[in-house]
Parts: structure tokens; sequence; C-alpha cells
């Protein structure tokens, strides 16, 4: 089966709930065809963006005017979202992603060898052979919790809790439901090419400090990316517009579409409106859209969409130095080294004396050590900190394949955001450190930190947010973060593909597959493909592999058939 365009000449009126990342790709792929669709883009926030929100902070005090909050970077096989960003003439910075996982004896690292990796060497090289037995089975193990996958072959229940846990939790946001997610993710973290951030090592579990890219600031890319969309004509933001209910999805009044929309307007909150189109795109929450869809949800809506379980967690940003080091390891320490195999070894140990700088943190409670907390070092991490511009450092050093091919230059940020004193002024004298390769930066007490405590109904009994002295808070946020338990991908993934297109209605989100940037960005883009609008990367094969396979994954199509190289290709 191939996803057709339509080849009505009527434009097809387009109703888009969410101008996050699914939203907003979605709208931004129905944008290039302003002679096919007219697009309405709802939400009920009056900023764009979702989740990806910039936050303004005291540069006379940190060093920067800005932070990301709640999506801070992404791997470099995120190629969607880099090349969309790199269109609207933002780059993103590299950086070396440096780990410290636990506290004390139960600390290791991806930067240096230590005592925890040597004393699990025996589970590290069997885990090595169980991630291809899991990639060559992955339809059975997407149904098998990593808990159960360790019992099976034998791993010690510490090198869960201590290493698999928390690596998993942290790179795919899992938090505490790490324990019951699926084997399958386990072994996308080191062997999936659209999502791997390391090379797994037989000796030490993590192979390499692997790189990051820092995005630049989420505010300007959002809205750049909206006023890109709208300059086509064809598609208006709607936003502190709340959609409330879908009153009809099989309109039969002429001259109407079939899908009926009721929404708030922001003057007045009790004053509803009604529109019609000819299609939805529910690019929202899993329960925001079965509340939205209400009566109108069908058996099967109601089974897939009700089976996205979502939990409750809380952000703290804060300058808490102390805290930090109470519950974590933010220096190199020699006590925790492991006794050196040789050359290698020695050179890690040497290294880390004065580049030892974590962009991640997490820990186990002690008195659960399968829960975890999760910190961030910002300051470490986003490159406003050491002056960069907003929209990113110019032209990236890397690209994907097709970047690098293409003779038509992208345009430069630099040009959207000149470099000039003013900016590099900008908490200058804050930055009285510097990074290993001497670029001016905050000194270890002036760093902003974020730090997340997990799982509000199951773990908010651990959690020690009220050791953060108040006075050294900055902002405090909830989340609503979807869980990754192995369910999600027994009775959601799976089924996805039996909703989509039904009843004039499509879904576009993270959760449908997994909770990633880049899966949010792929899923709009394959929402606009269903409806006949072109996929924007066509030819970027580093872009179009994963959305060939969120096509299959989600709708159960193959691209269509002017689009392929081959039957799958």
């Amino acid at each position: 089966m191939s996803s057709s365009p339509d080849t009505s000449q009527k434009k097809r009126r387009v109703c888009i709930v969410g101008a996050g990342a699914a939203g907003s790709s979605c709208a931004y792929a129905l944008s290039q065809h302003p002679d096919r669709y007219e697009v309405v883009v709802f939400d009920k926030e009056d900023v764009s963006g979702g989740m990806a929100t910039s936050l303004s902070i005291d540069h006379k005090q940190y060093g920067a005017s800005y932070i990301n909050d709640g999506v801070q970077g992404c791997s470099p096989t995120f190629a969607n979202t880099i090349k969309m960003f790199s269109k609207l003439g933002f780059s993103n910075t590299e950086v070396g992603m440096q780990i410290s996982f636990g506290k004390g004896d139960d600390f290791w690292t991806n930067v240096y060898p230590t005592a925890l990796t040597r004393e699990f060497k025996d589970d590290i090289k069997k885990f090595g052979r169980v991630l291809s037995v899991i990639k060559t089975l992955e339809p059975i193990f997407a149904f098998i919790p990593v808990r159960i996958m360790l019992k099976m072959f034998g791993f010690s229940k510490d090198f869960g809790d201590k290493m698999v846990y928390p690596l998993v939790a942290l790179f795919f946001g899992t938090g505490n439901q790490t324990p019951y997610i699926s084997s399958a993710i386990l072994e996308r973290v080191f062997m999936d090419p659209s999502m791997k951030l390391f090379e797994y090592d037989p000796k030490s579990l993590l192979a390499s400090i692997p790189t990051m890219h820092g995005f630049p600031k989420l505010h300007d890319v959002y809205k750049a990316w909206k006023e890109d969309i709208e300059s086509r004509g064809n598609v208006t933001f709607n936003l502190q517009h709340e959609v409330t209910r879908v009153i009809n999805r099989n309109n039969k009044k002429p001259g109407e579409g079939p899908v009926v929309v009721e929404f708030k307007l922001p003057s007045n909150n009790d004053e509803l409106h009604i529109l019609t189109f000819d299609e939805l795109i529910l690019a929202c929450d899993a329960d925001a859209a079965l509340k939205i869809l209400g009566k109108q949800a069908s058996w099967k809506e109601k089974q897939v969409l009700g089976s996205v379980k979502y939990l409750y967690d809380v952000t703290y940003t804060h300058s808490d130095l102390d805290y930090m080091r109470k519950y974590y390891e933010t220096e190199y320490n020699p006590v925790y080294n492991a006794p050196s195999e040789g050359p290698e070894d020695d050179k890690a140990f040497e290294f880390s004396k004065n580049n030892f700088r974590p962009l991640y943190y997490t820990m186990q409670y002690p008195e659960d050590k399968s829960k975890i907390e999760m910190s961030f070092d910002l300051t470490h991490y986003q490159p406003q900190f050491r002056g960069e511009k907003p929209a990113g450092p110019g032209r990236p050093h890397t690209g994907t394949t097709h970047e690098r091919q293409s003779s038509e230059a992208s345009p430069d940020p630099s040009d959207r955001s000149p470099h000039n004193e003013v900016q590099d002024s900008i908490g200058s004298a804050v930055r009285q450190g510097s990074d290993p390769e001497g670029n001016p930066e905050p000194r270890m007490q002036d760093h902003v930190f974020q730090t997340i405590f997990l799982d509000r109904d199951g773990s908010e009994h651990l959690w020690t947010r009220h050791d953060i002295r108040k006075e050294e808070i900055i902002a405090e946020k909830w989340w609503k973060q979807q869980s990754h338990r192995w369910q999600h991908y027994a009775k959601v993934v799976p089924f996805m593909m039996f909703i989509n297109g039904k009843n004039n209605t499509h879904y576009a989100g993270a959760w449908t597959v997994l909770n990633m940037h880049e899966i949010a960005v792929t899923s709009g883009f394959a929402a606009a493909y269903r409806l006949g609008a072109c996929y924007p990367f066509k030819g970027d094969e580093d872009c179009q592999r994963l959305f060939r396979l969120y096509l299959a994954a989600s709708h159960g199509v193959r691209m269509r058939k002017e689009d392929r190289n081959g039957f799958f290709m």
C-alpha cells in the first residue's frame, strides 16, 4: 500500500490542533502547496513550540540572557530536525556529551573507567551479545520489558539498577518507568542508525564521548518557523485559541467540510465558535486528542489513545551548586578510577583531570535504586553561556549527506543574528572561567542547572527538591510526560496505522512512537504527506530513512511510487 496524493483542484481545508514540533512541521509541509491547501493551526498557548520553549534569565548573574527549557538538544542523527532548523537560518552547536551516572561507590561515566565498570565487566561483555539477540528478534522483544529481559539473560540486579536503567532513562526520557519499557528501545540506544548515541564497548559499556547538538534559541526558531509558514499565504496560526471539541467528522451539509470543530477565542472564554474543515490533524497529546474527540471518538481510537499513559514531572531550574555536589559527582575525583589496564586508561584519567564537564547527571535513590533523578548542567550544554549567538554558530561544520553534496547554499544563521559587540557583551562580565578550548564561560559557582523530579504519583515521596535552596531557584515548571511502558509498544504503536486516516483524521506527535523532537517533526511531515503534500526533504537519505520507517510503522504505507527508488526505498 502506498500513499497517493489528492488530485482534486479544490483547496482542502485542514485543521491542525497543536503548534509544537509536530503541528509546525505538518503546517510547513502543507504550506509548500498554497494552491492545494488552506490550513488553520490552533494552539491554546500564546507562542508556538509546545515543549520547546525558552526562558529569560538574568545575564548579569548567570552569563546568558536565556535558557532553552524542556528541550535541550539532539543527537547528530536527528537529520529532519537539523535540516529544518538550517532551512530557517539556525544551526546547532556541537558539544561533547559527558555523563555522570550515580554517586559515590555507584558512580560511573563515559569519560574514564571507574571501579563500577570493572565490577560489572562480565555483565558488560554479555550485554553486547544480548543486544544482537534483541536486534535479531526485535518483534518479540518489543513486548518484553527491560526488567524481564535482564532476568531472562541472568544479569545482576545491580547492573540493571546502576547502569542500564539510568542510561536508558536519560536518553529516551523514560524516567522511573524504565524497568517497564520495551527491550527493543534499549537495543536502539546502541544500534539504530536513526537514534543511537553510543557505540557499545565490551570493557566499559560506552565507547566514547559522542557529539551532541545544543539547540539555538528555540523561541526564535519557532517564531521564524511560524513566520516562514505564514509567508506563503495559505496557513493561519490561531494562537490562544483552544479547540474544545469536534462536533462532527461526517458532516453532510452542502458547502461545508465533513469536520466540524468548536473552539474558544482568547478574548472571551465563554463564547464558542465553529468552523468546518475537510481534514483534521491532531498534533497534540493523546489524552487531549481523546478529550477533543469526545463522543466522536471511534472504539478503536478510544482503545489506542486511551492506552497512552502520562506521568507528571517537575523541573527546578536553579544555581545551587551545593545541592549538585551533594547528590552527583560534578568534578573529577581520582578515588573512583578503576585500576589502570594500560595506556588507554591512563590517557582517559589524564584527560579527565582538566576536561571532566558533564552535561547530564543521574542519581539513584538509596531507598529504591530502580528509581532515579536527573539533572542537566545547562551552562555546559547550552552555547549561549559561551557567548554564542541565539541563531547558532553559522553554517554547521557537518551536515547531512545531501547538504554536503548540494551546491545550493543554505541560509547563514549569522545573517539573522549578527555576532556583534552587543551580542558578545551580554553576560560577558560573569564569564570568568573557560572551557577546555579557552572560550570564556561562567565559573562553576555561577552555573545554571536543571533538575528533573520524575513521576509525581509514584515517586514524590523520594524527591529531594526541598534540599534546593529557595534563593537559588530560578524557575519551577510542571510537565506531562508520556510513559514508555512496554504496553505502549503493544497497545499503541502497532495500532496507529488503523486509526490514522480514518474519519478524515490523522495523528502527529512524538507519543505515536517515542518521546523525541525528531519523531515529532517526522510525524508532522508524515501527516501532511498522507494528505498529498510532498515530503520536504525528498532525496536526502539521512532524513528520508526515518521518514520511511515512520510512515510504515504509524500509517501502514510506503512512500509514493514517484518518491521511491524501488519497491521499498
